[in-house]
């Protein structure tokens, strides 16, 4: 006969934090949400720590290398999608690895035939005051000028008047040689009281730029996460079709950790490519996604070094209504947590787990840590900021951003749901679909980052394995869900008048 769970499947919105006694000490900024990723024994530190429990979702519309390298800056790490060529992933991940703090590859180009028409457009797509002038138009062809709002007027100039006749000449420019250090080059851009430096090789290619702006920046964030070569850390996801061909190319380009992406992870499929993985390279695996506590111990077996527990919980993810499958993100993580801490006391082995989908709010991130989780995973909440690959539009009045699941028929990942039959997407388990534009990422994570401690302060919480071992959470009615909210009051409107 069929097993049945009869207690209800619980999400994060079911249930509430109680407080615990807040001792003077317990202040925001003396709260560490270090965590580790990967596995480690009792009594030894972890291979991986994070410095802020946050990972970016393995998605095209998520995460690339502009986004591993601004999380990681923060203190985080992406895992780049790998529903690309090999090629294309590995050329990822080498960028971020290659990647030097204050030294920037340019993103916005021109050539000096093109107008000012074409130069206002790229400022519209991407934001950027600063464009080069180079001789092909690509980021690192021969430097021939810079264009800034200082070189021209929008009520004067003539949209269709040829760049090369207001752009700052290169002969006009002060500029660095390749080899330069980023402190020569902030020294120079002190001296010199200059926005922007450009880094050239010997033949005037063009290398990077350097901004002012990015010094304070570098400052802003003393949690980088960086490995013993003083680079970002970076993950990249596989699957487990290719992963003979994909994984030794990822190593190559320096990837730190891996993690198979799939909507099931306890399979046969999982266990093999796991074990292939950690009998081959030196490299750390996570595995997943599983929802109870026999999936957990399976990938364990397999050699997983991390564990991602939810299925169906995403908010482009219809795998439960498609296929009746998954569990609600709450009542996973807790089960698996209770495995992870039995199969730890047994075993002296911790293994991390990652809590991936069913965050609705900033307080769900603050609860799946108390419930277990070392660190959680998420795609449309990064997909919100300017560091996301897709293209900001205005729908209406507002600004979104793209987002599509790795399950729809665009990503065309039908990889991710192999069992072994047709090679293709028969059935989407993903919608395509658009998310609010909220601004860059480092101004959002600092204002979640922020709930997070204040709410672990209130719970008398230091460090997130602290809250772990003291939180006190309790189950919530639907009716002190509408208490929780505002209510029995009439909410001012700006349109109101103040007469």
């Amino acid at each position: 006969m069929a097993h049945y769970y009869m207690e209800p499947s619980r999400t994060f919105s079911e249930f509430l934090l109680i407080p615990n006694l807040t001792s003077k000490t317990c202040t925001p900024d003396n709260v560490s949400l270090k965590t580790p990723v990967s596995k480690f024994k009792k009594g030894e530190q972890p291979d991986i720590v994070m410095n802020i429990p946050f990972t970016s979702a393995v998605m095209q519309s998520v995460s690339d290398h502009n986004m591993a390298t601004a999380l990681a800056r923060c203190g985080g790490i992406s895992f780049i999608f790998g529903s690309q060529s090999i090629e294309d992933q590995a050329a990822m991940v080498r960028k971020v690895k290659e990647y030097k703090a204050g030294f920037v590859v340019s993103r916005s180009n021109l050539k000096p035939e093109q107008t000012l028409r074409d130069v206002l457009r790229l400022k519209e797509e991407n934001g950027h005051s600063t464009v080069a002038i180079t001789a092909d138009g690509t980021s690192s062809g021969k430097l021939l000028g810079i264009v800034t709002s200082r070189d021209y007027r929008v009520s004067r100039d003539s949209l269709d008047k040829p760049i090369g006749e207001f752009m700052t000449p290169f002969s006009s420019l002060i500029y660095g040689q390749s080899g330069m250090t980023l402190p020569e080059a902030n020294n120079l851009i002190w001296d010199k009281k200059l926005n922007c430096l450009p880094i050239v090789d010997e033949n005037q290619n063009l290398q990077h730029l350097v901004f002012r702006k990015d010094y304070d920046a570098d400052k802003e964030n003393p949690l980088g996460l960086l490995d013993a070569n003083k680079r970002y850390i970076v993950g990249a996801g596989i699957n487990t079709k290719d992963f003979m061909e994909r994984v030794p190319a990822l190593v190559d380009a320096g990837v730190d950790i891996l993690v198979i992406d799939s909507s099931d992870g306890y399979s046969e499929w999982q266990y093999d490519t796991v074990k292939w993985v950690k009998e081959n390279f030196n490299v750390k695996i996570g595995a997943g996604n599983v929802v109870d506590r026999e999936g957990f111990l399976y990938l364990v077996e397999a050699g997983a070094d991390f564990v991602k527990v939810g299925i169906g919980g995403g908010s482009i993810c219809i795998t439960r209504e498609q296929k009746g499958i998954g569990r609600g993100q709450a009542s996973s993580v807790i089960e698996v947590a209770e495995a992870r801490q039995q199969y730890f006391e047994e075993t002296g082995i911790y293994v991390p787990i990652c809590s991936d989908g069913g965050i609705v709010h900033d307080y769900h991130i603050t609860l799946a840590l108390a419930m277990g989780a070392d660190f959680v995973m998420m795609g449309r909440y990064f997909a919100r900021f300017d560091e996301s690959p897709t293209k900001k539009l205005k729908v209406g009045n507002n600004f979104v951003k793209e987002f599509w699941g790795e399950g729809s028929n665009r990503a065309r990942n039908w990889q991710r749901y192999d069992t072994g039959g047709k090679q293709s997407l028969v059935f989407e388990e993903g919608v395509d679909s658009y998310v609010p534009y909220a601004g860059t990422l480092k101004e959002n994570l600092d204002k979640t980052i922020s709930k997070i401690k204040s709410t672990m302060c209130n719970c008398g919480s230091l460090s997130i394995e602290q809250l772990q071992e003291t939180a006190r959470i309790t189950l919530v009615s639907a009716t002190s869900l509408v208490e929780g909210g505002a209510h029995d009051v009439m909410l001012k409107d700006s349109t109101m008048s103040g007469e």
